[in-house]
């Protein structure tokens, strides 16, 4: 079975800088799409960044300069650095895999599984 496992939220005060890790098991890393969501409090779930097999990234505006996806192919691990947290940075965090289909860059696509989600609390 797919698992996916995140870890590193918290609390930390504006500015401050975190890192999130996800493990995955279960599939063959290299041949899934890999991203990192998040959903504030009252709103809906938002994409954050994507990252491909090859390493190459494309973060959302809102985190543009300030987060980076990496991943780690051969312990099958997924990273998010966070750094110049802003309060409205505040969300549950996720991990998500889904099959390799088309561009694994695309905001538009659908994902297949999910991690159960790490709190990251910034406080101003």
């Amino acid at each position: 079975d797919v698992q996916l496992v995140e870890s590193g939220g918290g609390l930390v005060q504006a500015g401050g800088s975190l890192r999130l890790s996800c493990a995955a098991s279960g599939f063959t890393y290299s041949t899934y799409c890999m991203g990192w969501f998040r959903q504030p409090p009252g709103r809906e779930r938002e994409a954050v960044a994507l990252i491909d097999s090859g390493g190459r990234t494309r973060p959302a505006d809102s985190v543009k300069g300030r987060f980076t996806i990496s991943q780690d192919n051969a312990k099958n691990t997924l990273h998010l650095q966070m750094n110049s947290l802003k309060p409205e940075d505040t969300a549950i965090y996720y991990c998500a895999a889904r099959t390799w289909v088309g561009s694994c860059l695309d905001f538009s696509r659908r994902y297949d599984y999910w991690g159960q989600g790490t709190q990251v609390t910034v406080s101003s």
